[in-house]
Formats: C-alpha cells, sequence, structure tokens
C-alpha cells in the first residue's frame, strides 16, 4: 500500500499543537472527501529527538493548487487543464467536506485553513481536504477566555481567511466559507486572491462581483474557455451549449461571491452551498 507520511518539523512553535489539533480533528471523522488518516507516529528519532508523523491515504494527482497553477518548470502539468466539469465536481466535493465538517459530526469542525495546496486529487480526480493542523472543535472552544479566542483568530493563510478573524472574532463555520467561497472563485478565475493585480480596495471577491452578470466570461480561467469552446465548436448545438455554459458560470461566480461577502450574516450556509453546487451540475450536463 502507497501511503503520504507526513513529518512535522518540531522545531516550529505551533508543530505539536498542529500535531495534536489535527490528530483530533481527524480520529472519529470518515468521508470520502477527506484525507484518511491511517495511523500516527510519536517517538524518538535515531539520534534521540523527538518524532512526529502522521501516516495518510496518497493522493496520486497531487494538490488542486498543482492544477490550478502549474510550475512553468513542471511541463507535466502545463499539458493538464481541468475542464469545467472537473472543476464543478471538484469544487462540490469540497463544499460536501465542510458541510459534513460543519453538520454531520458529534461537535462541528472548523477547518480554518482551506485553500488549493490543502485539497488533494487521487487516482479519480475526487477532491480531498486535508491538512488539519488548524482545525478547531468547536464544542471545545466554548470555554475560551477573549484572549486566547484572539490569539487563534488570525490562524489560516492570507487571502483565504475571513476578514473578521483579523479583529479577534472566533473561528467558525462561517470562516469557512468564506474561505470556500475564495477557492471556488479561484478554481473559476484561475488567480490567487493574493495576484498582483489585486491592491488597494480590488480583491477577488471584488473582481468578480464587478463582472457579474455581463461580463463573467472576461474573468474566467483563459484555459478553461479555450478548451471547452474548442470541444463544443463544431456542435449543431454550439449557441445553446454556449448559452448553458454561461448561465452556468455565472452561477458559480455568483455562489463564490456570496460565500465571501465581508459579513458572515451575508454568507450562504454550506448545506445551502452543496444543494445550490448540484443544481448548476445538473443544469450545465443538460446541454
Amino acid at each position: 500500500m502507497v501511503v503520504a507520511i507526513k513529518v512535522l518539523k518540531l522545531q516550529h512553535q505551533r508543530a505539536s499543537k498542529s500535531f495534536i489539533a489535527e490528530g483530533r480533528a481527524l480520529r472519529n471523522i470518515r468521508h470520502r472527501n477527506i484525507v484518511k488518516i491511517l495511523t500516527i507516529c510519536s517517538s524518538v528519532d535515531y539520534s534521540g529527538n523527538a518524532f512526529k508523523a502522521l501516516v495518510l491515504e496518497y493522493m496520486p494527482n497531487g494538490s488542486l493548487d498543482s492544477w490550478l497553477h502549474p510550475s512553468a518548470n513542471d511541463e507535466h502539468h502545463q499539458l493538464r487543464t481541468l475542464s469545467l466539469v472537473q472543476r464543478l465536481n471538484v469544487a462540490i466535493d469540497i463544499a460536501c467536506a465542510l458541510d459534513y465538517l460543519h453538520n454531520h459530526c458529534q461537535a462541528p469542525i472548523i477547518h480554518c485553513d482551506l485553500k488549493p495546496s490543502n485539497v488533494l486529487l487521487d487516482d479519480d480526480m475526487i477532491a480531498h481536504v486535508g491538512d488539519f493542523g488548524l482545525a478547531r472543535i468547536l464544542s471545545e472552544d466554548i470555554n475560551y477566555s477573549h484572549s486566547q479566542t484572539n490569539s487563534l483568530a488570525i490562524r489560516g493563510t492570507i487571502g483565504y481567511v475571513a476578514p473578521e478573524y483579523g479583529v479577534g472574532a472566533n473561528a467558525s463555520t462561517y470562516g469557512d466559507v468564506y474561505s470556500y467561497g475564495i477557492l471556488l472563485l479561484e478554481i473559476l478565475t484561475g488567480k490567487r486572491p493574493n495576484d498582483d493585480m489585486f491592491s488597494n480596495n480590488l480583491n477577488l471577491h471584488q473582481f468578480a462581483k464587478m463582472a457579474l452578470p455581463e461580463s463573467v466570461m472576461e474573468i474566467i480561467d483563459q484555459r478553461l474557455l479555450s478548451e471547452e469552446i474548442e470541444v463544443i465548436r463544431h456542435s449543431e448545438n454550439y449557441n445553446k451549449i454556449r448559452s448553458i455554459m454561461h448561465e452556468s458560470l455565472v452561477s458559480l461566480v455568483k455562489i463564490g461571491v456570496s460565500c465571501s461577502h465581508d459579513s458572515p450574516k451575508e454568507r450562504m450556509e454550506m448545506k445551502d452551498v452543496v444543494v445550490e453546487m448540484h443544481k448548476v451540475r445538473d443544469f450545465y450536463l443538460s446541454a
């Protein structure tokens, strides 16, 4: 059996806490869209130094990040582009994982660090959410003091972390929803939230919102559009299929924008996101 081994660098200040958080978050959850932890190792190495590692199921197709942003030096990935259906499927897989964590675990679990590099793809291109080193189990946070919560709140990755965390708000499921919204917009546009084009008051959320609805095709990842147009170019129903594709992309961008509002109260819940994403996929596949 081929496995992936995540060895923690224990010289980093949060490494031990991350190891405990990931183990506790993953020990009782089972879902097809969450990376499975096979076992853990906490021991000493040959030099007598502490050694901690997680043994995880191996994902042959690597991270979503490597597909969305292939390295210029990686010729193999340069030749591969995710189709719209594949991107839809991946986005739905991620939404299903978050819905499970938020609504179907014994205690709600907040991932706190959702981004493309933490989404892994298996042989069948099914997405699995991984890296629970920053995860919070909601029921365990109730008794934290305000100062403790503040010190934890800003965890995450710049560009994906919910804005309320930056001003000391408690970790919540709506923080994950924000990260999902940004991730969905990245999947569609091919642009990272920290792209050089985003400065001053312009960010990925505003960039997508301003394109709705007429200019959506102008912001979609051109690699994706080129491939999709080429596939349908000679179809007898070209105009109908292109219209359905446009409407589907508008709906997806709307979901991404809705999830990434600055105000948590304006964001969707993941259970509703899953429903809407399935509707879009069904509509697109009807073409």
